[in-house]
């Protein structure tokens, strides 16, 4: 069973993928969801949140995006792990007995550890782990020129 959710991946891809090709300007929606074989409107919600929680900066216009809205340093898995679960639906747990008295402190303790475990991953980390990939055949970051991942790894230093 995966701890993160499948909009939750997504958005970690989208906010590294962002850092990596903003560094020329503002990164569309549809270049995103073609370098990650998706429907542009599956990444719509999932950006929107990310700008909304000061993760991304959308840009209007017909050269708009996104870019990164602060230091990538300063930008961890659970910050937009965060920002996703607010928009993901939560289902209404039954009252139970067993699930409040047992269930959910247990689930709560391995919560904060996965929670501690996220705070240490951080978009510039990601990012230099992302442009090591490419370095070693992570074939989907080569649509675009090298000058752009040049400019990409000049940014994470």
């Amino acid at each position: 069973m995966p701890l993160v959710s499948h909009k939750g991946t997504l958005a970690i891809a989208a906010v590294i993928d962002i850092a990596i090709y903003s560094a020329t300007g503002p990164v569309s929606a549809k270049a995103l969801a073609t370098r990650h074989k998706l429907p542009p409107r599956h990444l719509e919600v999932v950006l929107q949140a990310l700008v909304r929680d000061g993760i991304l900066k959308g840009i209007r216009g017909p050269r708009g995006g996104y870019e990164i809205a602060r230091e990538q340093a300063k930008i961890t898995a659970k910050d937009i792990l965060n920002s996703v679960g607010r928009i993901e639906e939560a289902d209404e747990l039954p009252e139970a007995e067993l699930i409040g008295a047992v269930v959910q402190p247990s689930l709560a303790i391995a919560e904060r550890c996965f929670s501690a475990a996220l705070r240490e991953i951080n978009v510039a980390d990601l990012v230099r782990q992302a442009l090591h990939a490419r370095g070693h055949g992570l074939h989907s970051f080569d649509t675009h020129h090298e000058a752009d991942i040049t400019e990409a790894r000049e940014h994470v230093r």
